[in-house]
Formats: structure tokens, C-alpha cells, sequence
């Protein structure tokens, strides 16, 4: 009986460190997709696999899934804190989003335990949505599990979200803490806004933007409610908007600087009464309508900026 118990504890020991292994290699903090991976490999990099889905059960909360080479790799929902880069090397992640969402990141739906910061970073992608595609990154979530979320969208190129909603980016979170960071990423023809927020009642998002070049959409930028937006060194030219703010619950801030914003239908609108944009140092010029402003709303120079002749309907701090 004793021999039979010492056997059974030492097969017991082994199946128990061949679980923990399994669940290491399930979940590694680094992992890897290729044009010519396979979903079935353990996202390694010398057996990727082929499709960013494929490779999130794989990878560890706050982990990184790499791209080894140029590929289509597969519209993606993110359930945890995580980084996607497209570039290794000479790599390139591509996503074909046609007829649906590129990214979509439901932070209601996020399944770590303790997760006190909830983080998702975007990196060096190409999302295409074919001309159909509904959504590049949609961001979503109402519930405490999205309180103190951030995403980082940075080095990316989204381009031909034509179908309905047709957005480059949409952030619709509420709760607390919210941030959306988009760096050095161009959006282009959009059926509808180029980039988006508009929180759920209670929410509290901010928005920070450099270096974005916004082309060929109804909005530019269009953010509502209670929102505060900081656009540096950014481009939104060529639509039919090019910022627009609105609020029907809380207050909605826009501040834009040392921008281009030209070539558009109406370059500003704030409309309504807590909507408020404020523009300084920026090229506005050959725009149909400068600004607009509805119910209150305003739209407010510095006194610094390039407008063509035409005058912004207010001013604040020296002219």
C-alpha cells in the first residue's frame, strides 16, 4: 500500500507540472503570427501562427503578439490587456475588415482577474476595410470593467470603412479613468467620422491626438458629451467636416493646435450649448464655411491662427 500511495503521489506530481507547463506555453508573454503560420502552432517564432485571433488565446495578459512577416492576418476581438505590433523587421500587419470591425475592444468583456489598469496597444497597422468595411477599431464597454481603460493607437493606417457606420475609429466606453491615445496614424475614407467618441451617460473620456492625418470622411474628428480632446500637428482636410463637437450630456471639449484644418465642406461646428472648441496656431484655410456654431455652442481663436481672410466667430487670451 505504501509503494502504491508513493507511485500515486509522484504521477500526481507529474501531471500536475505538465498542467503548469501546458499553461505556460498556452499563455507566453510574447507571441508570434505569419502569412504562412497555422492557428494550430503555439504562436512561437519558429511555429507562428497565421491570424491575430488565433494567437490571443495564446498570449499572457499585458503580453505582445508580433508579426513576423507582411500578411493578412484577420479581423480581432481583444478580451485582455495586450499589445499587437505589425512590424518585425521587415514585417507588416495587415488587417482586411471588409463588411465588418478591423479591432473591436469590448472592455466589458476583458476576463483577467485584477486588472487594475486595462490597456490595449495598437501598433503599425494596416486595416482595411475595403470599401465596405464597417469599422477600423471599435471600442466599447459600459460597465465598471471599462473604468480606467486606456488605448493606444499609434503608427497605424486605416482606410476604407464605407460601409455603415463607416468609422475609423469609435470609442463609445463609459465609466471612469477613459483615455484614447492616436499617434502618427492616418485615417481615410470614412462613410462616416474619421475618429469618434461619443461616452455612455456617466462617462469620462480623454482624448489625445498627434501627428493624425485625417482625409476623404463626413467628420474628421466628431466628438459629443463628456469629452476632452487635445489635436496636435494633426491634418483633417478633405471632408465634409473637418471638427466637430456636440454635447447633450456634460461638456464637450475640442482643442486644436498647430493643425491643418483645410479643404473641408465647414472646418469647425460646435453644436450645442456645451459643445467648445478653442484653435490656435492652425492653418484653416479654403474652407467653404469656416465655422458654425449651433445653440450656444462656440468656436474660439487665439488670434494666432491662418483662416484666409475670414474671421472665427470668437476669440479668447490675446488677438
Amino acid at each position: 500500500m505504501s509503494k502504491f500511495r508513493f507511485t500515486f503521489n509522484i504521477l500526481a506530481v507529474a501531471i500536475f507540472t505538465l498542467t503548469v507547463v501546458s499553461m505556460a506555453q498556452a499563455q507566453a508573454t510574447r507571441t508570434w503570427v505569419s502569412g504562412v503560420g497555422d492557428d494550430v502552432n503555439p504562436c512561437s517564432r519558429t511555429a507562428p501562427c497565421k491570424t491575430y485571433a488565433g494567437a490571443i488565446s495564446k498570449t499572457a495578459v499585458n503580453g505582445e503578439i508580433s508579426t513576423l512577416d507582411p500578411g493578412g492576418f484577420g479581423a480581432v476581438t481583444i478580451t485582455k490587456s495586450i499589445t499587437i505590433e505589425g512590424t518585425e523587421g521587415a514585417g507588416y500587419g495587415s488587417i482586411l475588415n471588409s463588411s465588418t470591425t478591423g479591432v473591436s475592444i469590448p472592455f466589458d468583456n476583458f476576463t483577467a482577474v485584477g486588472e487594475t489598469q486595462k490597456t490595449v496597444r495598437l501598433r503599425n497597422l494596416n486595416i482595411n476595410g475595403a470599401n465596405t468595411g464597417l469599422r477600423g477599431v471599435n471600442i466599447t464597454g459600459g460597465n465598471p470593467g471599462s473604468n480606467n481603460s486606456e488605448v493606444i493607437i499609434e503608427d497605424c493606417v486605416i482606410d476604407g470603412q464605407n460601409g455603415s457606420p463607416g468609422r475609423g475609429v469609435s470609442d463609445t466606453r463609459g465609466g471612469t479613468g477613459l483615455k484614447l491615445f492616436v499617434i502618427d496614424t492616418t485615417v481615410r475614407n470614412c462613410l462616416g467620422a474619421g475618429i469618434t467618441a461619443a461616452p455612455a451617460a456617466g462617462g469620462d473620456l480623454k482624448v489625445s491626438m498627434d501627428g493624425v492625418k485625417i482625409h476623404n470622411c463626413q467628420f474628421g474628428i466628431a466628438f459629443s458629451n463628456n469629452t476632452k480632446v487635445t489635436a496636435i500637428r494633426s491634418n483633417l482636410s478633405g471632408n465634409t467636416t473637418g471638427v466637430s463637437a456636440d454635447s447633450s450630456t456634460g461638456t464637450c471639449e475640442i482643442n486644436v493646435d498647430q493643425s491643418i484644418v483645410a479643404n473641408n465642406g465647414t472646418g469647425f461646428v460646435a453644436g450645442s450649448a456645451n459643445a467648445i472648441i478653442r484653435v490656435s496656431n492652425t492653418t484653416a484655410t479654403n474652407n467653404t464655411t469656416l465655422a458654425t456654431t449651433v445653440g450656444g455652442g462656440q468656436v474660439l481663436s487665439y488670434g494666432n491662427n491662418q483662416s484666409g481672410g475670414t474671421a472665427f466667430p470668437g476669440s479668447v487670451g490675446q488677438n
